[in-house]
């Protein structure tokens, strides 16, 4: 009776009387071990060695078939005993002694019947085979959401009149009208006000587009959060953060069950295409992880223990970087130095397995429409030269300023959310970070566009068939060596998007600090991404005209003579992308 009560009163597991042994918990629950047992030999939570644990069955006089009906009572499953409290954290030793346990007892059963030999070789390879799941998985789940976002992001401004189910792009596909100059010449897509009041030319028509607009996005947003607020509370933020508490052994009941892979999944494609300065990039962390869990149940080898477990979410955490950026190894070493406690050498092949699986299925799926696996593809020509360190080092800065900035005033943000009547009502703030966010995005093309979509545009290489405004340079050139073009004077284009890009960025940094930490799917990787992609394609082009009027002074003419192309102003928006983004999440 004094073992049972010790046990009872042990702290980290469920108390009261046997009253209690009639609860249960759902499976879907990431702590709950319906057959854990309490290991009574264990001695100051050290596990005895193979020696010790002989001498004791010996002194004890059970000899090994006592000890065996012990360890086969312990590990009857008992409701209400032997299961993690809520909030609370695993033991360890525990769960690495019982797995030890289990290895010995299946080596042992092997050597009697060719069925036992099957079942321990099966045993040995279902960890790969979870793997090669849950890579399935979450490329599956990421490809969808990128092809939702993507539909969805261009439904706010028209639809396709010969398939609803086609975005802009893959609507005028095959248009023989659209052309380089004008890639919004396509009869197949129509715009609000062509629907509505059947033109799409003067100030009436602009007015329809614009509250359709504004709209669509207080419509996604609201989605959104009614369903994150009524069925999956858990599904809202980043996720990350509470992943790294689960992965370090606390216990946060329901956070990767079904009911938040499936709310976390929808949401994040309206949140998305709302228009919020936020990514779906953290999220498909918390989305691959909900995967792993949900598919660990398939698994008793998984299911039952609690550090094995997290050996699985380590490397499901691997996956959702995979897919959200296209970069295994990037994945995997994510993992390893960020969220990971505990990171065995076989976790580090089995994670990156899993990393290459998720990502390839992503290929397959080819939600860019253009058959690579990196969501960014830069290629720049010419290299950078000593001298540009000096800018890389303001664009450093700026992302430490732009950092500290926004974890000061996000936190104060988010403890006057907490201590004041604002959170109670976060349907509202929601809507209003919305409609404030769209109204502002809608005259700006470059707030219009999705934040990738503007990535994606800072980061590129101007050539000869660019028709975007930042290309827009005024071509005083005769020859051109390859694919490389010389720097140029800056046309009337380039002065109209610096001035766009300037009021972009000052919007992104207010509005990401009161978005960030609202309950949505939100994520900070892409909104970071894009302020330092904005401020560094800013000094990329004023570095530009400067070498390009003054290339006879002494910082310039050793290196950069006139008609050459010494400036990338691509090459600084990446690398100010890279310096916000390192500041702002401490990576």
């Amino acid at each position: 009776m004094a073992m049972w009560q010790g046990a009872m009163d042990n702290r980290g597991f469920q108390q009261g009387s046997f009253n209690s042994f009639q609860s249960s918990s759902s499976d879907e629950d990431l702590m709950d071990i319906p057959e854990s047992a309490m290991d009574f030999s264990m001695r100051d939570d050290v596990p005895p060695l193979d020696g010790e644990i002989e001498e004791e069955r010996s002194y004890n006089g059970g000899g090994i078939g006592s000890s065996n009906r012990m360890m086969d009572f312990l590990e009857e499953p008992i409701p209400g005993v032997g299961t993690y409290d809520d909030f609370n954290t695993i033991d360890w030793v525990r769960e690495k002694s019982r797995d030890r346990d289990r290895h010995r007892e299946i080596t042992n059963k092997s050597k009697e019947s060719t069925w036992a030999l099957i079942h321990s070789v099966s045993d040995a390879f279902s960890g790969w085979l979870l793997m090669l799941l849950i890579g399935l998985l979450s490329g599956s789940l990421a490809g969808l959401i990128d092809i939702s976002a993507h539909w969805m992001t261009d439904l706010k401004e028209g639809i396709c009149t010969e398939g609803l189910w086609f975005n802009h792009e893959h609507c005028c596909w095959d248009s023989k009208y659209v052309t380089f100059e004008d890639k919004d010449k396509c009869p197949k897509w129509s715009s609000w006000s062509q629907l509505l009041i059947s033109t799409d030319e003067g100030a009436f028509a602009y007015i329809v587009n614009y509250f359709m607009y504004v709209l669509w996005a207080l419509l996604f947003a609201f989605l959104a959060v009614s369903l994150v607020k009524v069925f999956a509370p858990y599904a809202c933020g980043s996720g990350i953060p509470e992943i790294k508490t689960i992965l370090s052994g606390f216990i946060i009941r329901g956070y990767l069950g079904k009911w938040t892979l499936i709310i976390k999944t929808i949401t994040l494609v309206l949140a998305v295409s709302s228009g919020l300065s936020l990514g779906k990039e953290g999220p498909l962390v918390h989305v691959a992880c909900c995967c792993g869990n949900i598919l660990c149940h398939c698994f008793n080898k998984y299911r039952k223990n609690e550090a094995k477990r997290r050996e699985v979410l380590s490397a499901a955490a691997a996956a959702g970087v995979s897919v959200a950026f296209g970069a295994p190894i990037g994945g995997v070493l994510f993992s390893l130095e960020e969220v990971s406690y505990y990171f065995p050498l076989k976790t580090l092949w089995r994670s990156f397995f899993a990393a290459l699986v998720a990502a390839f299925t992503l290929r397959s799926i080819n939600p860019f429409g253009n058959s690579r696996l990196v969501l960014f593809y830069v290629e720049f020509h010419t290299p950078w030269h000593l001298f540009e360190l000096v800018p890389f080092i303001l664009l450093g800065i700026f992302g430490g300023l732009w950092g500290a900035l926004f974890i000061r005033t996000n936190i104060a943000w988010c403890r006057k959310r907490k201590t004041t009547q604002l959170g109670k009502y976060p349907v509202i703030e929601v809507l209003v970070v919305t409609a404030i966010t769209a109204i502002l995005a809608f005259p700006n093309e470059y707030t219009r566009m999705s934040t990738s979509e503007l990535i994606s545009e800072l980061f590129n290489d101007c050539g000869l068939l660019d028709s975007s405004k930042l290309c827009d340079y005024e071509n005083r050139f005769n020859t051109s060596k390859g694919d490389e073009l010389p720097d140029r004077p800056a046309g009337a284009g380039v002065y109209s998007a610096m001035w766009q890009l300037a009021l972009t960025l000052i919007m992104k940094i207010v509005i990401t600090i009161f978005t960030f930490g609202m309950k949505i799917p939100s994520g900070l990787f892409i909104p970071s991404m894009a302020v330092g992609a904005i401020a560094g394609r800013l000094l990329g082009v004023g570095m530009e005209q400067l070498a390009y009027y003054h290339h006879d002074w002494g910082i310039f003419n050793s290196w950069c003579s006139q008609g050459a192309d010494c400036i990338t102003p691509g090459l600084y928006a990446m690398v100010g992308a890279a310096a916000c983004l390192g500041d702002c999440l401490e990576l």
